[in-house]
């Protein structure tokens, strides 16, 4: 027998980030500009790494991707909660909360997998820098975001699935910013125990997967690290990697403290301010901790600074 949807809602009212009206104007200039600085900032990186020849390494690759990931989150959800904050009822259609689910889903789950083939990427050329363009060739690159991308649609997928065929047939208003798994779940009028089960089993297998990756190639790395006697090998190693460590622990850190399930209502809304940070804090920081500690991305940038400023007066008489 087919699943339908036999719910009698059709779309939600989105609470917000707050319900105070003195706050709203200053939140709307906040998240502008936050919005702006994360296009130009990702777009920037994305388009040194096209323009510089020497910044078209499987680092930088990876790097191109997670940029892409980034500008994905902005656009999914920023134009709606600029739009929470100028209009006088924040509604949202049911087949658009499912979009921004899935959209979500997909990002999230994308961007666990992308940041595993950097740590990856960065063992391999720590501990094994003299077969790193035969491990890390071009073909195999392109090969692991494609994996990356696929396991992040079927996990989207899945999660929308599992909202879809629930039915909501009571309160329609979603005390959050975006449609989110949890918030979704305690707006439904029928049994949610599959659908928890199979959303806590999914992100508990990315997750610990990940982890598990991740850690594995620090280890091994730190293990390679403490064997170099010279300080310039070991100051070159630890820069490698640092600026990936700081993005994964701010991600991993903020995702788990957000989606950790509290029932109280000052706890949701620690929620919402710990989820700001996942969905538009770290898309706008990315793009500066890989480049204000990086030579190479300053290089490039003053390289391509030169080009285009050499470029200007050559239609001058």
């Amino acid at each position: 027998m087919a699943m339908k949807n036999v719910s009698t809602v059709t779309e939600f009212i989105l609470t917000g980030l707050t319900d105070q009206p003195e706050l709203q104007l200053p939140l709307f200039v906040v998240f502008l500009v936050n919005y702006v600085v994360t296009v130009v900032g990702n777009l920037s990186l994305m388009s040194l790494v096209f323009l510089n020849s020497n910044l078209q390494t499987p680092m930088y690759f990876f790097l191109c991707n997670l940029s892409f990931i980034d500008l994905c989150y902005s656009f999914v959800f920023t134009p709606k909660t600029l739009m929470s904050f100028v209009s006088e009822k924040n509604t949202i259609s049911f087949g658009g909360c499912m979009t921004q689910l899935f959209f979500f889903g997909f990002c999230a789950h994308s961007e666990c997998y992308v940041l595993t083939a950097m740590a990856y990427d960065r063992y391999v050329a720590v501990c094994q820098p003299l077969l790193y363009m035969v491990i890390m060739s071009p073909r195999k690159c392109p090969l692991l975001m494609f994996g990356s991308y696929l396991m992040g649609f079927v996990g989207a997928v899945v999660h929308t699935g599992c909202m879809v065929r629930l039915n909501f047939c009571d309160s329609n208003i979603i005390n959050h910013y975006m449609c989110d798994i949890l918030p979704l779940l305690q707006l439904s009028c029928s049994s949610t125990y599959v659908d928890e089960l199979v959303s806590s089993v999914i992100v508990s297998t990315v997750v610990i997967a990940s982890s598990l990756v991740i850690l594995m190639s620090y280890a091994f790395i730190l293990f390679n690290v403490t064997k170099l006697s010279s300080g310039k090998g070991l100051s070159k190693a630890l820069s490698t990697c640092s600026s990936h460590i700081i993005t994964v622990a701010l991600f991993y850190g903020f995702g788990m403290l957000t989606h950790i399930k509290t029932s109280s209502e000052e706890s949701v809304d620690q929620g919402k301010i710990l989820s700001v940070f996942c969905t538009f804090l770290l898309p706008l920081l990315n793009p500066f901790i890989y480049s204000l500690r990086n030579k190479d991305v300053k290089l490039a940038l003053k390289r391509t600074m030169r080009r285009f400023t050499v470029s200007e007066p050559l239609g001058l008489p």
